[in-house]
């Protein structure tokens, strides 16, 4: 069965930091691009980073370059997003996704708020 847990969302003021994780199982972690999406409320599901199967690659949203870096343990099929410098714009519903080709997998999301 596949799985992907997201955690480490909450609500933060701007300027904050915060950690997510996305623990995966049920599949091989490895062969698979991670990425992380949000959306918020009245905003359609937008890619914020990516990463290739062995973290060769990455790439990111423009809005958040230079302040959000992805990275993925695939020991311990986990991918992560480190999240600096917050603003209320990203405030947001945080989705891991995991894709092989035409698999693909989401998690249940996790909930950021950047807010004083």
């Amino acid at each position: 069965q596949v799985q992907l847990v997201e955690s480490g969302g909450g609500l933060v003021q701007p300027g904050g930091s915060l950690r997510l994780s996305c623990a995966a199982s049920g599949f091989t972690f490895s062969r698979y691009t991670m990425s992380w999406y949000r959306q918020a409320p009245g905003k359609e599901r937008e890619l914020v980073a990516a990463i290739t199967s062995y973290g060769g690659s990455t790439n990111y949203a423009d809005s958040v370059k230079g302040r959000f870096t992805i990275s993925r343990d695939n020991a311990k099929n986990t991918v992560y997003l480190q999240m600096n410098s917050l603003k209320p714009e990203d405030t947001a519903v945080y989705y891991c996704n995991a894709k092989n080709g035409l698999l693909r997998h989401w998690g249940q999301g996790t909930q950021v708020t950047v807010s004083s």
